[in-house]
């Protein structure tokens, strides 16, 4: 029986493009919310009736006591990064969609946008505790149809998880001038020896770690009866009742994901945790909204 994974690009696409083209002005939407070394800081001109309202710098404004908005210079090769995780970890799901179909979508949905602008370019990177697939930086529709075309081929995924090993590898391979970089994982693999990696990572790049988690990776679910959990990189099995387990492994996890947290927040890196029982196109719109405020 032929493998598939179950995804919808084009609906992810609509809902998330959607999304952002009523938060954000559509000529400025995706420039601002990528901006690192995309965009530089001009300088200060009046409001006009043909800008949107909610491009107004009300702080600037303040000062000289009329509208002003932020003019920006362009630079024209904005470059963007996917690191996606397509280990064993990912290939798991208690809701409609496994961790990796959910990751499938979202990584479409944000290079369909990123590809909207012709001299925009992307390059991604699978990995496990290799780097599976490496697909360099380019411009265009192709690239980004290139891009769904692997992600929603179910051969690339699967292996053991091994983030710390992979990244290291990674690392070398990015281009020194990325404009932004994206991390998209569970991160169950990620200890205090992680640490320094990340924080190379967010002292050469401008970083963005997605962290993609189902509820079963946060809790147990509430059986009274004995189960057997395989660990997918040893292949070791243990018998467990989730009634009696459920509150240590919650507290693990919690814990693991605060030190996650620490580690990005310390190397900085920036951050937004997903869950695939939700649907991550408003989540990612806010986010990213959000980090347009703060950067503002």
């Amino acid at each position: 029986m032929e493998k598939k994974l179950n995804i919808d690009i084009p609906e992810s696409i609509f809902r998330f493009e959607s999304l952002m083209e009523r938060i954000l002005p559509k000529r400025i939407f995706y420039k601002l919310l990528l901006r690192g070394k995309g965009l530089e800081f001009d300088s200060f001109r009046k409001y006009s009736d043909d800008d949107d309202a909610s491009s107004i710098d009300w702080k600037a404004s303040k000062r000289a006591n009329t509208l002003l908005v932020k003019q920006y210079v362009e630079e024209r090769d904005i470059k963007i990064m996917f690191l996606i995780d397509v280990s064993d970890n990912m290939v798991f799901g208690s809701q409609e969609k496994l961790k990796c179909e959910y990751v499938a979508e979202l990584v479409a949905a944000l290079g369909y946008v990123i590809t909207s602008s012709p001299a925009d370019k992307i390059g991604y990177i699978f990995f496990n505790n290799n780097l599976v697939q490496i697909t360099p930086i380019r411009p265009g529709k192709k690239q980004f149809e290139t891009l769904v075309y692997e992600i929603s081929n179910p051969d690339f995924y699967g292996g053991v998880s091994e983030i710390n090993n992979s990244l290291k590898n990674a690392i070398d391979l990015l281009p020194q001038d990325l404009t932004l970089l994206f991390i998209i994982s569970d991160f169950l693999g990620v200890d205090e020896s992680s640490r320094k990696i990340f924080e190379n990572l967010g002292a050469m790049f401008e970083t963005i770690a997605i962290m993609v988690k189902d509820p079963l990776d946060r809790t147990f679910p509430d059986l009274n009866r004995e189960v057997i959990i395989e660990d997918p990189n040893t292949g070791e099995r243990i018998l467990v009742n989730p009634k009696i387990a459920k509150k240590i492994y919650e507290k693990n996890a919690a814990e693991k994901e605060s030190l996650v947290k620490e580690i990005f927040e310390n190397s900085n890196i920036d951050f937004l945790s997903l869950g695939t029982q939700e649907d991550f196109a408003p989540e990612l719109a806010i986010y990213l909204k959000n980090r347009v405020e703060r950067r503002d």
